[in-house]
């Protein structure tokens, strides 16, 4: 690629970006926001309105001289976000406005069913998401799978999914095998760092710069957001908070090591925390909704033993919270997954052992908050991961969506 043309890549993101980030705008206007020249601007403008990114939007009146139209992001390009998870598989798509443009969830027996039936399963439901947002007008420029565990981002291999029990599977290319949308990147990463992204663009803490992202769903995950920029590390591997060896050596991690953090909170230790083995909360067939609302009805009755289970995995969920304050220095620390739902009831625990061992005064001014995502963190993060390479690089929009522009 010559300097020139990595340079009008460059500011074809930079309009983008400033449309996406502040809304409508005239050309002037954008001129004016970028720096660039105003016939540059128009070139540009021309440029993604026929990659199909932005359009043209109403009169815009104010100013010196001759109203002029206003551009806008055009919602027909989007994001696929899937997730594979314990028990479930899910997708979601976003537009480029960031706009849900339609969420399907399957429950599935994932362990049980192995890695080339998920992937089927998966490519069904992808497959049949791309269908019905055409059907509205919407075309898919990338998909990006979250799986929970030790995801090579670059080739979108899952090294090890303790959650799961996978080893070194070619998610990515697996399912783009099984997908009719050619031109169509595939992309696989860790789930709780797509959730950690998700907070930052989404979230009730969208735009905190410095957030780390701690979430309890088929494992214990985390990422983390620096700058504003989500920390990957070499490999992709950055955020594998779950196995700090800070839980009880007596218990053994999916991972095979002893003593990491999530064998003292992750889902599996919340039940043998507030549960006996026989107890019906136990049955792995019991939708995770369902039994998290058990525990908060007993709860609720002053059931001792759950209020000391609960008690319990909220001190070593500050005691984990503290490490990640005094290593990031971040204003915000979200919780996500089961965390939120219980959040109410292991806050006070928490954030006395928090108070206890962060190192910095009055926790550097971090913050904990609860995730209003819900469930659909992972997925939406994995949308929003597969629009940012379209924001990144304007060019990259597979040709057949753009008429052949790219």
């Amino acid at each position: 690629m010559s300097d020139g043309q990595l340079l009008r890549r460059q500011n074809l993101a930079m309009v983008l970006r400033d449309l996406r980030e502040s809304g409508p705008r005239s050309r002037a206007r954008i001129a004016d926001d970028t720096g660039l020249n105003k016939a540059t601007v128009s070139s540009l403008v021309a440029e993604l309105v026929a990659l199909g990114l932005v359009r043209e939007g109403r009169v815009e009146r104010g100013g010196v001289g001759r109203p002029g139209l206003s551009v806008e992001i055009d919602g027909r390009v989007c994001g696929l976000g899937a997730e594979i998870a314990a028990g479930h598989i899910a997708v979601l798509v976003l537009d480029l406005r960031g706009e849900e443009v339609l969420r399907t969830q399957t429950a599935l027996d994932v362990t049980a069913l192995g890695t080339e039936r998920t992937l089927d399963e998966l490519a069904a439901a992808v497959t049949a998401a791309i269908a019905r947002a055409r059907e509205r007008g919407r075309d898919v420029a990338g998909i990006t799978v979250a799986v929970p565990g030790m995801v090579e981002t670059a080739p979108g291999i899952v090294r090890h999914s303790p959650g799961l029990g996978w080893r070194d599977v070619p998610v990515a290319a697996g399912l783009a095998a099984r997908l009719a949308a050619p031109g169509v990147p595939v992309r696989a990463a860790d789930a709780a760092a797509l959730g950690a992204l998700a907070e930052y663009t989404a979230g009730s803490c969208a735009g905190v710069p410095d957030l780390v992202h701690v979430t309890g769903d088929s494992c214990l995950g985390g990422g983390v957001i620096t700058g504003g920029t989500l920390l990957r590390g070499a490999e992709g591997y950055g955020g594998q908070i779950g196995h700090l060896p800070i839980g009880d050596p007596a218990h053994r991690c999916g991972c095979g090591q002893r003593g990491c953090w999530e064998t003292s909170i992750g889902p599996a230790a919340l039940l043998r925390e507030v549960a006996d083995p026989d107890d019906d909360l136990t049955n792995p067939a019991l939708d995770p909704r369902t039994r998290l609302s058990e525990i908060r009805r007993r709860a609720a009755l002053s059931d001792a033993r759950t209020l000391r289970g609960l008690h319990a995995i909220g001190t070593s969920l500050g005691l984990g919270a503290a490490i990640l304050i005094n290593l990031f220095d971040p204003r915000v620390i979200t919780l996500g997954g089961y965390f939120a739902v219980l959040g109410d009831l292991l806050l006070p625990a928490m954030e006395a052992e928090l108070d206890r061992r962060a190192v910095l005064p009055a926790r550097g001014g971090c913050r904990v908050e609860l995730s209003t995502l819900g469930f659909t963190a992972a997925c939406r993060g994995g949308a929003h991961a597969a629009l940012e390479a379209v924001l990144t690089d304007p060019t990259s929009v597979p040709s057949q969506l753009s008429g052949g522009a790219a």
